[in-house]
């Protein structure tokens, strides 16, 4: 992880997360095509989500790039003082995501989303072991081993 995780964050994502995924669940479920690229020492991942579409994305366990290549959308998020956040991205944009945050995205449009991750790793599966976290709670372990990691 390239950062610690603050267990207060975890707690509050976690149970607001929870409950717009049981709300969004709800919802009709819709397939997104994704590409996969590979270039020394990266893995880009990029989907296409179609005009109002909600799309909740998984937990990412590092920080990483995302890139709006057309489209706009609204992300949803939960700050680390347990506040919902919303921004409004559009084509163009490029933004870090820090480790721990899940997003909720609403499409406006028809909207092609890059992320960007650091890896040497071509294996799919093997690289969302990596970038992803399954759950609140792994995430917050991982957290604390790396940073039992940093005690010496």
């Amino acid at each position: 992880m390239s950062e610690l995780i603050k267990k207060e964050h975890v707690d509050a994502s976690r149970g607001k997360i929870a409950e717009v995924v049981s709300y969004l669940a709800e919802l009709p479920q819709i397939e997104c095509p994704v590409v996969h690229r590979f270039a020394p020492g990266c893995y880009l991942r990029e989907i296409t989500m179609p005009k109002d579409s909600v799309v909740v994305g998984k937990i990412h366990a590092t920080e990483h790039f995302n890139i709006i290549i057309s489209g706009s959308a609204t992300v949803i998020t939960i700050n680390d003082s347990g506040d919902f956040e919303r921004v409004l991205v559009s084509a163009g944009d490029t933004f870090v995501s820090g480790a721990g945050v899940q997003k909720a995205v609403v499409n406006h449009a028809d909207c092609t989303w890059q992320t960007v991750h650091v890896t040497d790793k071509t294996d799919i599966a093997e690289i969302e072991k990596d970038v992803i976290a399954e759950s609140y709670d792994q995430l917050a372990i991982s957290s604390l081993i790396a940073e039992a990691g940093r005690i010496e």
